[in-house]
């Protein structure tokens, strides 16, 4: 029994890494903008997050350091893509390839370094309970962010009006355009939040999944994110269960 609980918590932990950068590759798809950068975005964040709670001793400081991190990358990425006209997946290849480099060089005095002691969240009462308690209610509240924000996700793409517009914009821009929206703002902002997910996701692999320093330590998490939105055909529900699906194998296996 502990076994299971145990492989279905790493699940979760594991998921949430893929489901948070997903989501916001998500957003950026549904503003019609393909991001090949999230691993470059996520490697800068996470030595970004690392670094920033190393200095501070501060979780929450970390993962701001992190959505920063993504946020004004997503932000360079979207000006070039956007206003300058470059090539989508070039420019993309080209952010991934410089976030692997320079966290590379900024990450080699914090190899060594080692985080505070991790803090241990139990929900009161629901901790308790045999098999599901450890499973479910054991989480890092990113874990339960994640799903927040699956949920939230889906009414603002298919109930608030700004999100009616976000998707316009993704799929007839010039009609879009003609009713006066500024389509490329919107892009932009669609880019920047998205970056900012994935940012959020590179910082909780170095403060909480794997509580370290090393080069490279994304591991391709961020393809496997860039995959999942089609996956899950760009839908949030799906994404965030694919996520699941792929984090449970990779749990799996060192399990077995």
């Amino acid at each position: 029994m502990d076994a299971y609980a145990l492989l279905i918590a790493a699940t979760l932990n594991a998921g949430t890494v893929l489901a948070l950068a997903s989501l916001g590759l998500l957003i950026n798809e549904k503003s019609g903008v393909v991001n090949l950068g999230a691993e470059g975005m996520m490697l800068c964040a996470a030595i970004a997050g690392f670094a920033t709670v190393v200095h501070t001793g501060n979780d929450w400081l970390g993962f701001a350091a992190g959505i920063g991190a993504g946020a004004v990358l997503a932000a360079a990425f979207g000006a070039l893509v956007i206003w300058l006209n470059t090539n989508q997946y070039a420019t993309g290849l080209a952010l991934s390839l410089f976030g692997a480099g320079f966290s590379a060089f900024a990450g080699i005095r914090y190899v060594q370094e080692k985080l505070p002691e991790r803090p241990h969240f139990d929900i009161p009462f629901l901790a308790d309970i045999p098999l599901v308690g450890p499973a479910l209610f054991r989480q890092h509240p990113m874990v339960y962010f994640a799903i927040a924000l699956v949920i939230a996700l889906i009414w603002f793409l298919d109930r608030s009006r700004t999100g009616l517009v976000l998707r316009s914009v993704g799929e007839s821009p010039s009609s879009a355009h003609a009713l006066g929206y500024p389509v490329r703002w919107i892009r932009l902002a669609a880019v920047v939040a998205g970056g900012a997910l994935c940012g959020l996701a590179g910082a909780y692999i170095s403060v909480v999944y794997t509580p370290l320093w090393v080069e490279g330590m994304v591991a391709g998490k961020g393809w496997i994110a860039l995959a999942l939105t089609t996956f899950g055909t760009w839908r949030p529900l799906r994404v965030l269960l694919g996520a699941y699906l792929f984090g449970g194998v990779t749990m799996l296996q060192f399990h077995l």
